[in-house]
C-alpha cells in the first residue's frame, strides 16, 4: 500500500448539515466534515473543490464534481450516488475507505490515492491516474484504470469489460477479475494467485507475467511481447498465444495453441497445435509434460 498518512481529527468540525449550493465548502482547510448531506434543489456543483487537509466522514453525496483538486484528504464511510457525476478529479494524497461509490468517471487524473474496503460502480473508474493502491474492494467498471501508472491491487473482486488498457507498472494479487479483453497494450504487469476470466486476454501487452493464476476464456494472450506464465491453469482457452513471444509452464489441458512466435510452452496436454496461415515467423515450441518421467515430448 502507499505510504499515505490519514489526517488527524481537526478542531474545526462541520456536522449534521445539508449543503446544495455551488462551491458550498470551497477551499475548506484543516477541518472535519461529519454526517453531512450534499444534495438539494439548488443542485450546486463542486461543493468541496480545492479543499486541503480535511476528513469527510459518514457523508452523503448527490451532486456533481464534489471533490475536485482536493489535497491530503480522507473520505470514510460515505456514499456517492449516481448523481455525483465525475466526483473525484485531479485529487492527490487521499485515502478512500469503507465507502459505497456510484458516480460515473470516478477518479480521473489523480495521484497517490488509496482505496480500501469499498464497493464501487463507476463505468470509467481510475483513468489516467498515478500511484493508486486498491485493497479488499469490489469494483464494477467497463473501462477500469485506463492509461494509469504504478498501481497495486490486492483482494479485489472486479467485473468489467475493457479493463487495464494501456496501464503500466501494475501488480495484482489474490483477486478475481471477471472481465473481457483486459490488459490490452499494457506494460510491466504482474498478476499473482488470481482468477482471470475473459475473452482475448492481454493482446498486444508487453512484459505481462501471470503466476499461479487460473486463466479462463477464448483466444488469450496473442501478439504479446515477453509474456510469462508460471504454474498457471487454462480453462476454455483455444487459439492461445498467436504471434506471442512466450515462455509458459501450464498445469493441465489447453484446447488449442496457435502459431506462437517464439519461446517455449510446457503443458500437460493440448487438444491441438495449429501452425497454418503464418504471417510472420512462428518458431515457438510446445512441449508436453510427462510427469511420471519428468521428460517432455
Amino acid at each position: 500500500m502507499l505510504a499515505i498518512n490519514i489526517n488527524q481529527p481537526h478542531a474545526t468540525k462541520i456536522e449534521n448539515q445539508r449543503f446544495d449550493e455551488e462551491r458550498a465548502l470551497y477551499n475548506l482547510k484543516e477541518s472535519d466534515v461529519i454526517n453531512c448531506t450534499f444534495a438539494g434543489p439548488a443542485d450546486g456543483e463542486s461543493v468541496l473543490k480545492e479543499v486541503r487537509d480535511i476528513n469527510v466522514i459518514n457523508c452523503q453525496f448527490s451532486l456533481r464534481y464534489p471533490l475536485w483538486h482536493a489535497v491530503k484528504f480522507s473520505l470514510v464511510g460515505s456514499e456517492m450516488d449516481g448523481n455525483s457525476r465525475a466526483p473525484i478529479w485531479y485529487a492527490q494524497d487521499g485515502k478512500i475507505s469503507e465507502c459505497q461509490l456510484e458516480g460515473i468517471k470516478l477518479l480521473r487524473e489523480c495521484q497517490n490515492i488509496e482505496v480500501e474496503d469499498c464497493t464501487i460502480h463507476s463505468p470509467e473508474f481510475g483513468w489516467k491516474c498515478n500511484n493508486i493502491a486498491i485493497a479488499n474492494s469490489e469494483i464494477e467498471s467497463e473501462y477500469l484504470l485506463l492509461d494509469s501508472r504504478n498501481i497495486t491491487i490486492d483482494h479485489l473482486h472486479m467485473q468489467g469489460k475493457y479493463s487495464f488498457q494501456y496501464v503500466e507498472q501494475l501488480h495484482i494479487s489474490d483477486s478475481v477479475l471477471d472481465t473481457k479483453d483486459a490488459f490490452w497494450h499494457s506494460k510491466n504487469v504482474t498478476v499473482e494467485n488470481s482468477i482471470v476470466k475473459g475473452e482475448y486476454l492481454g493482446w498486444f501487452s508487453e512484459n505481462l507475467t501471470l503466476i499461479d493464476c487460473q486463466i479462463i476464456g477464448t483466444q488469450p494472450l496473442c501478439y504479446c511481447k515477453n509474456l510469462t506464465l508460471i504454474n498457471c491453469t487454462m480453462e476454455d482457452t483455444d487459439l492461445a498465444f498467436e504471434y506471442s513471444d512466450v515462455n509458459a509452464d501450464i498445469k493441465g489441458h489447453v484446447i488449442s495453441i496457435k502459431n506462437p512466435k517464439s519461446g517455449t510452452i510446457i503443458v500437460d496436454s493440448v487438444g491441438e497445435i495449429i501452425q497454418d496461415n503464418v504471417l510472420t515467423d512462428s518458431l515457438g515450441k510446445v512441449k508436453i509434460r510427462r510427469e511420471q518421467w519428468n521428460i517432455f515430448d
